[in-house]
């Protein structure tokens, strides 16, 4: 009976370690949610700030080549002629 009543309590002592080993690992998971949504915020606050900056870094292109810059003067001409051929058929359109 005595062998019985130690098996009896290191059952108990083993599912009160698990139990609580089971807590920690349920707030380390909440915790490690809250990292993957603080990142994942993070990573689009970034992609949007990556957005801005490609559109100035085109822009700037576009404004040096209409200052002289041989670099991307084909590249503005080609907007250039692609803006002209847009207003070509919105005048066709409403002359019509």
């Amino acid at each position: 009976m005595s062998d019985l009543i130690q098996i009896v309590d290191s059952l108990e002592n083993k599912i009160s370690k698990l139990l609580h080993k089971h807590e920690l690992l349920k707030q380390q998971n909440t915790e490690l949610r809250e990292q993957i949504k603080q990142v994942n915020a993070h990573s689009a606050l970034q992609a949007d700030q990556l957005k801005q900056w490609e559109e100035k870094f085109s822009a700037l292109k576009n404004a040096n080549a209409m200052l002289g810059s041989d670099e991307y003067k084909r590249e503005t001409k080609l907007k250039i002629n692609a803006l002209i051929k847009e207003i070509d058929v919105c005048i066709a359109q409403l002359s019509e």
